[in-house]
């Protein structure tokens, strides 16, 4: 079930109170990239700056809205994360904790065996039974559009379901990396998202950068 609320999109079958969509659009007023991670790392509503910052999963099947399949199985994760080693061992890390807690969900078991069989990192992360919970942090990033970034992320478990996420990209005003989200944030606007926005299941699969 695909939702809309002002430009941010969500599949899902549960639906966030509306508050979690408006606050979704006001960090995109401040610059900030920001999405909601569900069970299993499937993204549930992304705002416009993550989307040009990380990728368009708006444009994306439902299937295939979900951060580690992202990670592991598209190119660009790759060119994005300068430090991809260490952003996909943490990921492993995350769904391993999503395992501890939903031992019996079947579509993180067939997320996990697809994973396994496509990639050979993976596979060896995840026979390491390493578990994260994130908090907060920073991580860096190479956009083809703004150049290099280290941004400061916080994640916040949403009062309205603890199995969601909240991810809050944040630069510190006056910062390269505010500018560069600035830039990035003027982009979106003015080039590849507004036509994203409107994208259904089967449509480009690529992140904007790669459209425009």
């Amino acid at each position: 079930m695909e939702i809309s609320w002002n430009g941010l999109t969500r599949a899902t079958t549960t639906v966030s109170k509306p508050a979690t969509y408006q606050l979704l659009e006001t960090l995109d007023e401040a610059f900030s990239p920001a999405l909601v991670l569900g069970r299993r790392l499937d993204v549930l509503t992304i705002n416009r700056t993550a989307r040009a910052l990380v990728g368009d999963f708006v444009a994306l099947p439902a299937r295939e809205r979900n951060y580690a399949r992202f990670v592991f199985l598209d190119a660009a994760a790759r060119d994005l994360h300068p430090d991809w080693a260490a952003v996909a061992a943490d990921t492993v890390a995350t769904l391993r904790l999503d395992a501890g807690r939903h031992p019996d969900d079947p579509a993180l078991g067939a997320l996990v065996g697809e994973l396994s069989v496509r990639d050979e990192d993976f596979r060896r992360w995840w026979a390491d039974h390493r578990v994260l919970a994130r908090s907060n942090g920073t991580k860096r990033y190479h956009h083809p559009v703004v150049g290099d970034l280290t941004l400061t992320y916080q994640a916040l478990t949403l009062p309205d379901d603890a199995d969601q996420t909240l991810f809050v990209y944040t630069a510190a005003s006056g910062t390269p990396a505010h500018t560069a989200l600035r830039l990035l944030a003027q982009w979106s606007a003015e080039t590849a998202l507004p036509r994203a926005a409107s994208a259904t299941d089967g449509a480009a699969r690529r992140p904007p950068w790669r459209r425009c």
